[in-house]
C-alpha cells in the first residue's frame, strides 16, 4: 500500500513550525505495512490543497492530512477533502458532548466557530481525539482513503496511535511488512562508506540499504519486506554480515536513538569504569554529552573545564613555565591536562581536549588544530594531534566524537 503525507498549514511554509508529524508518521505508517513515497507540505489555502489532494490521488492508497481541523476560519482541511469526495460534513454527538463538557468544566462560554471542531464527513469513520477537541477522520474513497489528523504534536499522535492505527490495521490488513535495523558508524565519511559497499547498494532489491550522513558519523538501514519476521530479520543478518566484514572496525552501534554518548556510558557501566575529563576549547561539551545519558552518574563523578592557561593552571596544577614556553595547543598540554584530571577524579579514564576552534588563529595554530589525550590507570598517556575542518561548532563536536571513541576502544 502507498501512502503520501500532506501537511496542511502556512505556518509550516513560513519556518515558523517544525513539520515534526511527518517523522512520526512515516515511521507509524511503516510499521503497519505501507510504503511512504511523498511529503508535501501545503499552506491554509483551498485551492492549492484541492490541487495537491488531486495529484495524491492519482498515485497514493491512502492520503494522510494532518493540520486544518481547528476552530478558525483558515482551518479548511475538512471542508476541502468533504468536498473533493462529494460528502457532507455531519456533526458527531460523541464529539459535540465532549466539546461541550470541556467548556462546562472550564465555566468558559462556547463560540459558535468552536463547532467546527466536531465536524466529520459523513460516511466516514470518525476519530475521537483523545487529547483535544478536533475529531479526526478516515474516508475510504473510490480512488484513495483519505487520514485527516490533528495538526499539533500532542493531539495528533495520539489520535494516530490510539485511534488511527487499529482502524488502519483492520482496514488495510499487511500482507508484507517493512523490518529495519540501524548501523551506525564512526570515523568513515558517508562517500567512503558507500564506496565501499557500492556494489551491494546497486545491486539491492530486498533488504535494501539506505545510508544516512550524520555529523561526525554515518548510520546505514538495512529494510527487508517480508510477510514473515524471521524471514525478514534472516534477510538482515545476512546483509550486516557482508557489510560488518567490509567496514565493521568502523561500527559501534544499532538504533535511530542511540549515540556514541550512550554506547560509551553503557560500556563503562558494563566494565565497571569510571571517566572523567579536562577540557579546554569543547568548553564541556564532552562532559554536557555525557550527562545527556540517564544513569551517567555511576561511571562520570565529574570534570573540568579549562578555558584559559590561568585556569589550567590553577585548576589542574599545570607548569606555568613550561605551559609558556610551548603554548596551550601542545601535546604537553593535552597530556599534563589528562593526567592530572585522571588523578583528582580519582577515575580509571581521563580524556583531555584543547586546541583552536576557530575562527581566527591561536599561538600561530590554524583553526581546527586539536590535541587530545587519553590518559588511564596503569597505562601510558597518549596524546594525538587532529586537523578538523569546517566551522567552530563542528570542529568541537568533532573532538567531542574523537574522544568518546578513543574511550570506547579503550575500554572494550
Amino acid at each position: 500500500m502507498r501512502a503520501e503525507i500532506i501537511a496542511v498549514g502556512t505556518e509550516l511554509l513560513l519556518g515558523q513550525v517544525v513539520n515534526t508529524n511527518a517523522t512520526y508518521l512515516s515511521e507509524s505508517l511503516t510499521e503497519l505495512g505501507f510504503e511512504i513515497y511523498y511529503h508535501t507540505v501545503v499552506g491554509d489555502n483551498p485551492k492549492r490543497l484541492e490541487e495537491m489532494i488531486q495529484l495524491a490521488d492519482q498515485r497514493s492508497d491512502l492520503i494522510v492530512l494532518c493540520g486544518g481541523l481547528g476552530p478558525t476560519d483558515d482551518d479548511l482541511t475538512k471542508d476541502v477533502v468533504a468536498a473533493h469526495v462529494q460528502e457532507p460534513l455531519v456533526q458527531d454527538a460523541e464529539g459535540l458532548a465532549h466539546l461541550e463538557s470541556f467548556f462546562a468544566a472550564g465555566k468558559r462560554q462556547m463560540t459558535e466557530n468552536n463547532l467546527r471542531q466536531v465536524l466529520t464527513i459523513q460516511n466516514g469513520i470518525t476519530l475521537q481525539n483523545p487529547t483535544g477537541l478536533a475529531l479526526g477522520c478516515l474516508y475510504q474513497g473510490v480512488s484513495a482513503s483519505y487520514l485527516l489528523l490533528p495538526g499539533p504534536p500532542s493531539e495528533m499522535k495520539p489520535m494516530f496511535a490510539q485511534m488511527a492505527s487499529p482502524v488502519l490495521r483492520e482496514v488495510f490488513p499487511a500482507r508484507e511488512k517493512l523490518y529495519s535495523r540501524v548501523l551506525r558508524f564512526f570515523d568513515i565519511g558517508e562517500s567512503a562508506l558507500v564506496t565501499e559497499l557500492a556494489d551491494l547498494i546497486e545491486a539491492q532489491t530486498n533488504p535494501t540499504l539506505a545510508p544516512y550522513a550524520k555529523p561526525n558519523e554515518v548510520t546505514l538501514r538495512i529494510t527487508a519486506k517480508e510477510a514473515d519476521e524471521a524471514q525478514a530479520l534472516k534477510l538482515i543478518d545476512e546483509m550486516e554480515q557482508v557489510i560488518q566484514a567490509r567496514v565493521g572496525k568502523f561500527f559501534y552501534g544499532y538504533g535511530d536513538d542511540n549515540s556514541l554518548a550512550k554506547v560509551v556510558v553503557e560500556l563503562l557501566k558494563a566494565k565497571g569504569k569510571t571517566v572523567t575529563a579536562a577540557e579546554s576549547l569543547t568548553a564541556g561539551e564532552f562532559q554536557a554529552a555525557l550527562g545527556d545519558i540517564p544513569g551517567v552518574s555511576t561511571v562520570f563523578k565529574g570534570g573540568f573545564v579549562t578555558y584559559s592557561p590561568e585556569t589550567k593552571v590553577k585548576f589542574l596544577g599545570l607548569d606555568p613555565e613550561k605551559l609558556a614556553e610551548v603554548g596551550t595547543v601542545s601535546e604537553y598540554c593535552a597530556t599534563a591536562m589528562a593526567e592530572s584530571a585522571l588523578q583528582l577524579a580519582d577515575s580509571d579514564f581521563a580524556v583531555s581536549f584543547t586546541g583552536v576552534a576557530g575562527p581566527d588563529e591561536l599561538e600561530n595554530q590554524r583553526p581546527g588544530t586539536v590535541w587530545i589525550a587519553l590518559a588511564q590507570k596503569n597505562q601510558p598517556t597518549v596524546a594525538t594531534k587532529y586537523h578538523f575542518t569546517r566551522d567552530r561548532s563542528y570542529v568541537r563536536n568533532s573532538a567531542v566524537m574523537r574522544g568518546l571513541d578513543l574511550i570506547r576502544q579503550a575500554a572494550l
